[in-house]
């Protein structure tokens, strides 16, 4: 059937025809060119050409040898290997001569490759131990050679007599023993006539032994000063914490009353200036700043038994016989309170007179009879009373005043 009788041959694709059909003339062609063997392979059946034995022409020859030698293609290996960590991969080789390694990424040569390490079988490690464990895991250590006993050390000579002499001007009520010991170190302070100047001299006979101090030291005292202020809410009276005003901000030359007596306000009058006595950031009233040693040791000394006088505001119900415990019972850190004066005003109004100052202690007393303070002022301090000063005001200790 001719090409032009077959109604599927613009359908049919044409049939691949092997390198070496292509190339190869026909034996018998009049010149041998490879035009006439294409020709005879397009005219020859693809049947009858797999059935035609092939024939060997020296014309052919020549066509052979320009032709390039078919590459021979390795098969595709699988191989299984064994990572270092223990777990199997499959690795396709590639087809390749032998001899050569195949080019990857571009880069012109490889080192041989290196065999890889054996695989090491891995044991899972152990839970995680305390510290205490740890500890107790670690090799004794040798033990250390024991110490020479301690021997108590004994002083020479015999023990100190008398009394400290800057104890002594403070029991007096000459100024307080830091004062003292400035003065001493300074040579302003004479005993029986003799100038002193050893800090921790002892004086043997306290009673009877005469002490006097130079015109120096009466001229350092009159700069110190004390300060009486009528505190409002929200200052702190000692060290600032945070997001808090100290109450000695207020003391200025503005916020001196009016009726005032004393000298004229100066900024070194601030220097030493301290608190003697506490005044919490929700209570009001009477607070004391000196830097008059005698002054301090009055109101805040060991053996202090200067009176402090509150009103005090509260809320809630009484537990029976509260009042009597106020007066008399209580104890707070673990120690027991000394004796106060209490007086119920009103219904929410108490009166408070105390010979210490813990801190809130009076907030502290009412809680553990059932009541709550809503508000707390201090109206007196030994014998100097808050009076009309006014609310963020204050004034000097007049002369003629105490406490």
């Amino acid at each position: 059937m001719s090409g032009s009788d077959d109604p599927w041959g613009k359908w049919r694709k044409p049939e691949a025809v092997a390198p070496e059909a292509e190339a190869k003339p026909v034996a018998g062609a009049p010149d041998g060119s490879a035009d006439a063997g294409e020709r005879e392979t397009r005219a020859t059946p693809a049947v009858d050409r797999e059935k035609k034995p092939k024939t060997k022409s020296a014309d052919a020859a020549p066509a052979r040898a320009r032709r390039p030698a078919p590459e021979v293609v390795a098969p595709v290996v699988e191989e299984k290997l064994v990572d270092p960590n223990g777990t199997l991969s499959v690795r396709r080789s590639v087809p390749r001569e032998w001899g050569k390694l195949p080019l990857r990424g571009g880069s012109s040569l490889r080192k041989p490759s290196v065999p890889k390490a054996a695989t090491v079988e891995r044991v899972a490690s152990p839970e995680p131990k305390s510290a205490w464990a740890r500890k107790t895991d670690r090799p004794e250590r040798a033990p250390r050679p024991a110490s020479a006993p301690k021997v108590a050390v004994v002083r020479e000579g015999p023990t100190p007599e008398g009394v400290r002499l800057s104890k002594v001007m403070s029991e007096r009520g000459m100024c307080s023993r830091r004062e003292a010991d400035l003065w001493i170190e300074r040579g302003w302070v004479f005993v029986n006539g003799e100038q002193v100047s050893e800090l921790g001299t002892r004086i043997v006979d306290p009673q009877s032994s005469e002490i006097t101090v130079t015109q120096d030291a009466k001229k350092d005292q009159a700069k110190a000063v004390t300060i009486l202020l009528h505190k409002p809410v929200g200052y702190v009276s000692g060290q600032p914490e945070p997001d808090c005003v100290p109450a000695v901000t207020l003391i200025t030359a503005e916020n001196q009353a009016a009726n005032s007596i004393g000298p004229e306000f100066k900024p070194w009058m601030l220097r030493g200036l301290a608190p003697a006595g506490r005044l919490d950031i929700d209570s009001t009233g009477l607070l004391v700043l000196t830097s008059d040693g005698r002054v301090a040791k009055r109101l805040i000394g060991e053996d202090s038994d200067a009176e402090k006088e509150y009103l005090v505001r509260v809320s809630g119900e009484m537990i029976k016989g509260g009042l009597d415990l106020l007066r008399h019972g209580l104890e707070l850190d673990g120690k027991p309170l000394k004796p106060a004066w209490i007086k119920q005003l009103n219904e929410d109004q108490l009166h408070f007179i105390l010979k210490e100052g813990k801190k809130r202690q009076i907030r502290r007393m009412c809680e553990l009879v059932g009541l709550h303070v809503i508000g707390l002022k201090r109206v007196r301090i030994g014998r100097i009373r808050l009076g009309d000063l006014p609310m963020g005001q204050w004034r000097f200790l007049r002369p003629d005043e105490a406490f």
